[in-house]
């Protein structure tokens, strides 16, 4: 049997989690990557770079150009356009005040989206289109991929990333 991500299997109607557990969830996985940003050596935060990937802090803004964009398009079908171009300043404090306020934005749009909304089709950012669920576990999955990376970043400088399990 084939299932596509937004399908569900169902043997009944039994409830995983819940909105708020979800919402824990994906602050969990923020933290974790606020502490990754934490670690970096300010130099490295803007400059280093493996393979051709990014540095870390260019892949922080695609991370909050979804995060809040995302939160609030979820919450009231308005998307804006994605745009991984915001200014984010030169500095790992201005990044991580940056980091919180989203933390802070997320956290206002969170009780706005309806419990229908992760089960109704919809079209992220103009072009993603996939369940509310869907859409918001694409999210995460972003972050973990991106914050993986910081993790290979961070310990080819010779620092130790925080544990992957205290989110």
């Amino acid at each position: 049997m084939e299932i596509k991500n937004s399908e569900a299997v169902t043997n009944g109607s039994k409830t995983v989690m819940n909105s708020d557990q979800l919402l824990g969830h994906w602050q969990g996985h923020r933290a974790l990557t606020r502490r990754v940003i934490e670690a970096f050596p300010e130099e490295d935060l803007f400059s280093y770079q493996i393979g051709g990937m990014r540095p870390f802090s260019d892949m922080v803004k695609e991370l909050l150009a979804i995060a809040v964009p995302g939160a609030k398009g979820l919450a009231t079908n308005i998307w804006e356009e994605l745009d991984e171009e915001i200014s984010l300043g030169k500095s790992k404090a201005e990044i991580l005040y940056h980091w919180d306020q989203a933390t802070e934005d997320i956290n206002y749009w969170w009780p706005q989206i309806s419990e229908e909304r992760f089960q109704e089709e919809m079209l992220a950012f103009g072009q993603y289109k996939d369940k509310g669920f869907c859409t918001l576990l694409y999210f995460i999955d972003n972050e973990i991929h991106h914050r993986g990376q910081g993790y290979v970043y961070l310990r080819s400088l010779g620092v130790e990333p925080p544990s992957f399990w205290e989110r």
